[in-house]
Formats: structure tokens, sequence, C-alpha cells
């Protein structure tokens, strides 16, 4: 009589370890790489903030799995529970026929005892060991109603938690896969088109990182292509500052961060320094031991231009702080392509040329006063150059020059060096981020600008 009992305990055990409460199941959503977009108005007012999550986390992701696990075992522990309560349903039903049938003994018993002597003592002692094998049937009964009170609050209680349950499931369902992703694409291009109407602006600030992943050595560079249609999202990834000449690339965002590498090129030339950019399709990089600029096109495999860069210093006579032969630094904005670097003739100040994309051409140079060696990194926004004081802790933007005015101001714009190293800071116009190789992690930076919204008649 005690098997019943003993299956409720351990129903209650399983209900426990399941964690059946909704209000106190926690699940972890996955961390997917985020790009932060934010404009100001003239009076300095936020006008939008744009936060982007990982695509492939749009449907069939860790939530709606574990919410699927979850309800299927709701439904499981329902169905024991229900066959649980048949069994105690059949028995409560037999014990309350026992129960009458002792109350009535009871009451004959009581009868008895108070007319014994009309009784022979041989069957009033017969009985009286009846009832005595009886008694300890009355707490058995007891439990049996606590416990089918106990099994029909269960059945409510996880009636009601199936409910709320298969609502959520129903709620996050509503969509397809394919809905969705249409969905997304249509908020992307929205997104694209809110950020065409904002003209170039004036760094204002820079918050982050974000460590996207960690990997390689010490010094390297990774990008993706400012100038690419919206659907390519490709990634490439230059392990080192000299001695190699391996790009590897992968698709995504995705599958950079979980190592699906899609393909790898084997370059021409080894690269000099950590300051290549793509654009439009192209690999511009430092050939190594020169102060020649090479054009690689990915899809032909093919090096499309090469060319001198008159007088530019090379192989550590005017790199960054940290060195690594990064005297030549290409980078690309929303203008175009640049070269920052630094000549004899300027007295090892850092030049600014902007270059033709076919051809490599310098089309126009700026000669600004700031010392090269003395740089610690440098990327250019909107045809502004930003220079850092360090390349360690505590680095921050502390000089910059505009193309547009020929005009230079010291500024005071810090953010965290997480990694205490930084060999490799770009500006990626399409992400409007920073991209950086921080002492082997991969990490974005986030920059807010001083915008200028353009209306629909001025666009």
């Amino acid at each position: 009589m005690q098997a019943p009992s003993s299956i409720l305990n351990l129903l209650l055990l399983l209900l426990l370890l399941a964690g059946l409460n909704p209000s106190k199941t926690q699940i972890s959503p996955k961390e997917g790489w985020q790009v932060y977009s934010s404009a100001q108005d003239p009076d300095g007012r936020c006008i939008c903030t744009v936060v982007a999550p990982e695509q492939n986390l749009c449907s069939r992701d860790a939530k709606s799995r574990q919410l699927r696990q979850l309800l299927e075992k709701v439904q499981n522990m329902s169905q024991s529970i229900e066959v649980l309560n048949l069994r105690t349903q059949r028995d409560f039903q037999y014990v309350l026929k026992m129960e009458t049938q002792m109350k009535g003994l009871k009451a004959k018993f009581r009868q008895i005892e108070d007319d014994r002597k009309t009784l022979m003592t041989k069957h009033f002692q017969e009985l009286k060991e009846k009832m005595d094998e009886l008694l300890p049937l009355i707490p058995v009964l007891e439990q049996y109603k606590t416990d089918a009170k106990l099994i029909t609050q269960f059945k409510e209680e996880i009636r009601n938690l199936s409910a709320v349950l298969t609502g959520i499931q129903e709620e996050i369902g509503v969509y397809d896969y394919e809905e969705l992703y249409q969905r997304v694409l249509g908020l992307e291009t929205r997104l694209r088109d809110c950020m065409k109407k904002l003209t170039c602006g004036k760094l204002m600030k820079i918050t982050g990182p974000i460590t996207i992943k960690t990997s390689g050595s010490r010094f390297g560079a990774w990008m993706t292509d400012p100038a690419a249609s919206e659907k390519n999202n490709r990634v490439w990834y230059m392990d080192n500052y000299y001695k190699n000449n391996v790009v590897r690339e992968y698709k995504s965002i995705a599958d950079f961060v979980s190592g699906a590498q899609s393909r790898t090129y084997n370059l021409p030339f080894k690269w000099a320094g950590t300051n290549h950019v793509v654009y439009n399709g192209s690999l511009y990089f430092n050939k190594y031991q020169s102060n020649i600029i090479i054009k690689y096109n990915f899809d032909s495999g093919r090096v499309l231009a090469q060319r001198s860069l008159e007088y530019a210093g090379f192989h550590n006579v005017y790199p960054y702080t940290w060195g690594g032969f990064s005297d030549i630094d290409l980078m690309a904005d929303e203008i175009g392509l640049w070269a920052v670097y630094a000549t004899n003739q300027n007295a090892g100040n850092i030049v600014i040329s902007q270059l033709n994309q076919d051809t490599l051409e310098v089309t126009k140079s700026w000669d600004t006063g700031y010392p090269k060696r003395s740089a610690g990194e440098s990327f250019m926004i909107c045809g502004t150059l930003y220079v850092t004081n360090s390349h360690l802790t505590g680095a921050k933007v502390y000089y910059s020059y505009s193309t547009k005015t020929s005009t230079y101001e010291y500024t005071d714009i810090p953010f965290h060096n997480q990694y205490f190293h930084i060999s490799m800071l770009d500006y990626n116009s399409r992400d409007r981020a920073l991209y950086a190789w921080n002492n082997g992690h991969q990490v974005l930076f986030n920059v807010t600008l001083f915008h200028i919204i353009k209306t629909d008649d001025e666009a």
C-alpha cells in the first residue's frame, strides 16, 4: 500500500529537477555579433541608435529548441501523472469501500462491547483481533486522501503550465523561418536607407570593444569589405605582420567565429605590417621590404595593379609606435581609398594620400605636422584622419586632420584598450565601426559621429 506514496515522492523530485516553473526557467541566449550605429542632431540629441543582431538567431535558435524540449517534458510528465492518477483513483475507491466497512465494523464493535455479555468470549476475541488488523489501515486511508488531493493539484498546475508554454511556442512560431528571414532583410534595407541619409560626421565617441574572437598571434589584421553589397558579408583574416602570404576567407562573421573557413588565398608576395584593406572586392597591401602597393583581386586570383609610393619610408623607417613594419597604412572610408605614411621630405611627419583604386596613382596629398613614429594607430572617417597617441593602455584619439579644410586639431577621445596592445585599427564605413586586432583578439568598437541628417529633398 505504500507504493503510490513512493511514486508521488519520486514525481515531486522529478518536477523539482525538471524546473517546470516558467519563472525559474533560464534560457541563456546565444551571443551574436552586433553592430551599433548612432546619430545626433545639431543640438547634440540622439536621433537613432541601431542594433543589428546576427541573422541566424532569428529562427530555430536555442530558445526555440529548449522551449520545445521543455514542452515535451511537461507533456510526458502530464501523461505519467494521468497514469498514476488512474491507479490512485482505483485504489482510492477500494479504500473508500473499506472505510465504509470499517466504520460499520467499528459501530458493531462498540455495540458488541456494550453488550458483550450476550456473546461468547471466543467470538468476541476473534472480532477484536480482526479489528486490530484493520486499525493500521486508517492512516493509509488518510494518506490516500492527501495523495489524491495532491495529484489533483498537480494535474491542474501542469494543465496551466502546458497552456502557457503552448501559447509561448505559438507566439514564437507565428512566422516560419523564411518569413522571418524576409522580415530581417526588409529591416536591413530600411537600416541601409536610413544610414545613407547620414552625411559624413565628426567623431565624438568610441565605445566597446566587443570581442568577436580570440585567435592568431599577437599581431594581425581582419576586415570586411565596406564597398561590398548588402548580401556580401565575407571576412578576411591575415595573421602576423611579415613572412606570410596566406589570406583566409570566411563567408560571414558567424563562420569566422566558428572557424568555418570557405577559401584560402596564397598571395604572390608576402605582406609587410598589418595595415591592409579590402575595398570593392580587392585586397590592397604593402609588399614586404618595399614601398610598393599591391592590388590583388579575390575573384580572379590575380594582381590587378602595383605601384611604388614615392618617397614613402618602409621596413620600420617610419612605423607606428609598436613597430611591425607598419610604415604604410592603407585604408578606406566614405570617400575612397587612402594611404597614410611618412617621408624624409616631410621630416617623418604623416602624409595622407588619396589613391585611385584602379591604378593606385596618388590623386592628391596632404602634409600634416604629426610625427608618424609618435602615432599609435590611425584611421580615416569621412576624409578626416584620426590619430591615436599610443598602442598601449591609456591610448586615446589625440589628433585629427581634415583633408576637406587642410586643418588639424588636438582631440581627447578615450577608448578602452582591453587587451593592452593594438596592432591594427581601421574604420569600416558600411558597418560604421572600428575593426581592431588587440593582442590576439579580434574586436569591434562602436563609433558615435556628429551627423547632419539629410532630408528627402536634399538627398
